[in-house]
């Protein structure tokens, strides 16, 4: 499986990630900027619900990790239909 240093790097990285997407979106002038920032955020949680169901292995949770991802996605897409103007 995954060496739990590896596992541990990996969450130290995600953390100092999603910290830096936090300052973007608090200091971000624009509405995109703030809607990256918080896609970020969100996908880093997922990152860590997915190490941790590894580290736990806990396989249930992987399709929990599905859904989350594929409605991250269309809520990607409906910002940047938003911040478009509805224009495609």
């Amino acid at each position: 499986m995954i060496a739990e240093h590896l596992l541990e790097a990996a969450l130290v990285i995600l953390a100092l990630s999603m910290l830096l997407a936090a300052l973007r979106g608090f200091l971000g002038p624009r509405t995109a900027d703030r809607a990256v920032a918080a896609d970020l955020i969100f996908f880093a949680i997922i990152g860590f619900i997915t190490l941790i169901s590894l580290h736990q292995q806990i396989e249930a949770l992987f399709d929990i990790i599905l859904i989350a991802t594929l409605l991250g996605f269309m809520s990607a897409i409906s910002m940047a239909r938003l911040g478009s103007g509805g224009r495609r």
